[in-house]
């Protein structure tokens, strides 16, 4: 398995979102968007949760982008 890298700057980014409860528009590799804020991310995946409360946890494969909303 691969180690989570602390030190690359799109890994910062996502903590910098993460610490500022940042609202995020995430695209998934089967066209599906997502929109919530990132509760965690760990090296296969990142935890996300909507307005609505609906947690959703989301492989690094599936994703296609990861932008801020606002």
């Amino acid at each position: 398995m691969d180690e989570f890298n602390t030190g690359l700057p799109s890994t910062r980014l996502v903590q910098t979102w993460i610490k500022d409860k940042q609202k995020v528009e995430v695209k998934l590799s089967t066209d599906q968007i997502v929109e919530g804020t990132i509760m965690w991310q760990d090296v296969q995946s990142v935890y996300i949760t909507d307005d609505s409360g609906q947690s959703t946890l989301i492989w690094r494969q599936a994703l296609v982008y990861l932008k801020p909303k606002g």
